[in-house]
């Protein structure tokens, strides 16, 4: 005969393991439907673009094609010149990536160890760009490209202004001097991280004769990777998919975002040009975009692949020093 304790402990144990086994459940089933709701546009994306245009009619045809082809692959290649186009997105993306994340690596660090009267204040600045819609600056932002002057001195050296527009110097111009996407969060992420470093880890280098710039590099920026990785992938992602400043400074599609916006344009009319100028049929049509959208986030996803081990863990380390 088993004691009234023995009994509650019995029953304690197995109303624990019951009550965990609910939650390991409730989670599954949580974790698979947003994985399900996040992965479903992308795997039907996948599905269509290997599909022929008779598969699109066939009702007994969901996920699986009847007809794998690679036609729809090549005819987006060809209407969009996709090659060109993913070489200027990556040189765009890739150096503004780089130009912002050395910028902001420094404003970081300047506001997380350098005190200063009104430090404060320009930090609220920083972080107050965040807030700022990006449409009420339009206007000035263009104007600013389009007759971009120095003070005064490139109109009395040049005897005008120069016309930024649709080149890249604005992204990079803005990215180096602090101005581009999303900066004021990226400063945000350096600050939080580099406070989180200890100042004895700087007054040791100090001690051993490392001046300000050399404890920067060789102490600073190593203990500093995954919030390097962080801002790098982020800016790198912000700059391909904006279609906002790059539609407003590009005005020929030369980059994934503006292409992508001109995209059913141009493949219609290069339809047109194959069958003689007769009409595409609107679902073929359709699906020929789909894999064009495909073919625009592909990279991205292959790169997340390759670095999603170093990203976890990036933001795994800022989230806890933040």
């Amino acid at each position: 005969m088993k004691t009234i304790a023995e009994r509650l402990a019995s029953l304690h144990f197995w109303t624990t393991k019951f009550k965990a086994w609910v939650w390991i459940m409730i989670r599954s089933v949580l974790i698979c439907g947003i994985s399900f709701v996040i992965l479903y546009p992308i795997i039907t994306k996948v599905s269509i673009a290997f599909k022929q245009e008779s598969d699109i009619y066939d009702s007994t045809v969901v996920w699986i094609p009847k007809h794998f082809t690679l036609e729809n692959f090549k005819l987006v290649f060809n209407a969009l010149d996709y090659s060109q186009v993913l070489l200027s997105t990556v040189l765009l993306s890739g150096g503004v990536m780089l130009l912002q994340t050395f910028s902001c690596l420094l404003a970081g660090y300047g506001f997380s160890r350098i005190k200063f009267r009104g430090s404060g204040l320009l930090f609220a600045c920083v972080i107050f760009t965040i807030l700022v819609p990006p449409q009420t600056i339009m206007i000035p932002t263009y104007l600013q490209y389009k007759d971009f002057d120095v003070l005064g001195i490139i109109s009395l050296i040049n005897g005008d202004s120069w016309n930024l527009i649709n080149t890249y110097w604005p992204f990079l111009l803005s990215s180096a001097l602090g101005m581009g996407l999303k900066t004021g969060l990226f400063v945000f992420i350096f600050r939080q991280f580099f406070r989180g470093i200890p100042r004895e880890m700087e007054e040791a280098a100090f001690v051993d004769g490392a001046g300000s710039f050399t404890t920067f590099i060789k102490i600073i920026v190593p203990n500093a990777i995954p919030a390097l990785v962080s801002v790098m992938l982020f800016s790198f992602v912000w700059q391909w998919n904006d279609s906002f400043f790059t539609s407003l400074i590009l005005t020929d599609p030369k980059v994934m975002s503006s292409m992508m916006a001109t995209a059913g344009p141009q493949i219609l009319f290069y339809i047109g040009l194959q069958t003689g100028g007769g009409q595409a049929d609107p679902l073929y049509l359709s699906m020929i975009q789909n894999t064009g959208v495909l073919l625009a986030i592909l990279p991205l996803i292959i790169m997340y692949l390759f670095v999603q081990r170093h990203f976890v863990e990036s933001m795994e380390r800022t989230g806890v020093v933040g």
